[in-house]
């Protein structure tokens, strides 16, 4: 399985990233071992994913993600949260 996924950093700032392994790749992050985007705003907090067959699903959707404005990042993980509950 391959995912797509968006981390909440400690400034409160929004990073988007795909991996085949999910709790291993934000452990990366949290280590210091992830995207030099996050090694300086740890610790970062799962908030969002998506769940595709192949990687290169994973990266379209994470290119459409990245394209969003903040504002559409947090409708987007609110949706999510709501499914989450229902």
């Amino acid at each position: 399985m391959n995912y797509t996924y968006i981390l909440k950093c400690s400034d409160g700032s929004l990073y988007t990233g795909w991996t085949n392994h999910l709790e291993e790749r934000v452990l990366a992050h949290n280590e210091g071992r992830g995207a030099k985007y996050t090694r300086s705003r740890r610790p970062v907090e799962l908030v969002y994913y998506e769940c595709s067959e192949t990687k290169e699903e994973a990266m379209r959707r994470e290119y459409a993600i990245k394209q969003m404005n903040r504002r559409q990042k947090l409708s987007l993980i609110a949706q999510q949260g709501e499914t989450d509950y229902e």
